[in-house]
């Protein structure tokens, strides 16, 4: 399979490697050239994963890949580059997205701008870090042509990589977009020193909301209780890989949005997608208190009186 892998990031590095030990011709697509240049070189990523051996795969800027010439597009950057990089796409070649985030430019799940051509997303508990070390993994492929993911499946699937299959594709865009949300609210609790508990409360009430969610859009419950609902949500939740719940926890110690996004130093989606994912549930008349109250932590409200006003709602069936 030729593969175009595009975004030079920890998560696009290592996926470019898993696909280079099934012995595909694999090209990783870099926005800076100086980036591209050094792997190049050394192959090694100069930023992410640096220990992660690249050799065998091709470094190029985005401007010089082989797009048309690909099999699949794999898209791995942050959600708010997601239209830079797909509007500029050939047609016809399947795209499969790692992205786990909404749409900025509409609010909507990310699949919708490339409802003109082959899709699917990859999603589950896959912290990069982890699987660049050689650790197991495991994830699921969701398209809405069962043809494309049972082909992504058996060209990604590895023995350390297993792969699954799933037909929600709505559940698992919305089960990816939704975790990071509730992770920040997971490290919050983290920062306050809330105790294992609250944490656990939380991340379980958080699946509620998040298959709530779900439904409202037609998506199968039973895919919240899999590898891209409780599987991520529970590894985003509490990794110390997790920039999502670093960040929550960041905040509650006193950070900005901001001050916490560039200690990071890396993509933190929860904070890009909280409030779309609010605005869509509010669209579609569907509660979710936890990201409501994260949405007033961004805008300025108490860390602790977003938990005051969560633990004092009135009494209710679980």
């Amino acid at each position: 399979m030729r593969a175009v892998v595009v975004g030079g990031g920890s998560w696009g590095s290592t996926f470019a490697a898993l696909l280079a030990e099934r012995d595909h011709d694999v090209v990783l697509a870099c926005r800076d050239p100086e980036q591209v240049a050094a792997i190049e070189a050394s192959g090694r990523n100069p930023r992410y994963v640096r220990g992660l051996d690249l050799a065998g795969i091709t470094p190029r800027t985005i401007d010089d890949a082989p797009f048309a010439d690909a099999d699949v597009i794999v898209v791995a950057v942050p959600s708010r580059s997601f239209h830079d990089v797909v509007d500029g796409l050939p047609p016809g070649v399947p795209v499969l997205s790692l992205v786990k985030g909404l749409d900025p430019v509409t609010g909507d799940r990310l699949s919708r701008a490339l409802a003109d051509r082959p899709f699917a997303m990859l999603s589950g508990p896959n912290h990069a870090e982890e699987i660049a070390d050689g650790l197991p993994a495991a994830a699921v492929i969701a398209s809405e042509s069962e043809t494309l993911a049972t082909t992504l499946q058996h060209e990604i699937i590895s023995p350390r990589f297993r792969v699954y299959v799933n037909a929600d594709l709505v559940g698992v865009e919305l089960s990816a977009a939704a975790k990071n949300v509730i992770a920040l609210g997971a490290g919050a609790v983290d920062g306050l020193g809330m105790g294992d508990n609250g944490k656990a409360a939380l991340i379980t009430r958080g699946l509620a909301e998040m298959t709530r969610l779900g439904e409202g859009f037609g998506a199968r419950p039973e895919t919240f209780s899999g590898l891209a609902g409780m599987g991520d949500l529970i590894v985003t939740c509490w990794s110390r890989h997790s920039r999502n719940r670093r960040a929550g926890e960041l905040i509650a110690r006193g950070a900005s949005a901001d001050e916490a996004r560039a200690e990071i130093a890396m993509a933190v989606e929860g904070l890009t997608t909280a409030p779309l994912l609010r605005d869509l549930a509010r669209g579609a008349g569907i509660e979710l208190p936890i990201t409501e109250a994260v949405c007033r932590v961004l805008e300025g409200d108490s860390v602790r009186g977003a938990v005051a006003a969560l633990m004092g709602r009135a009494p209710t069936g679980e």
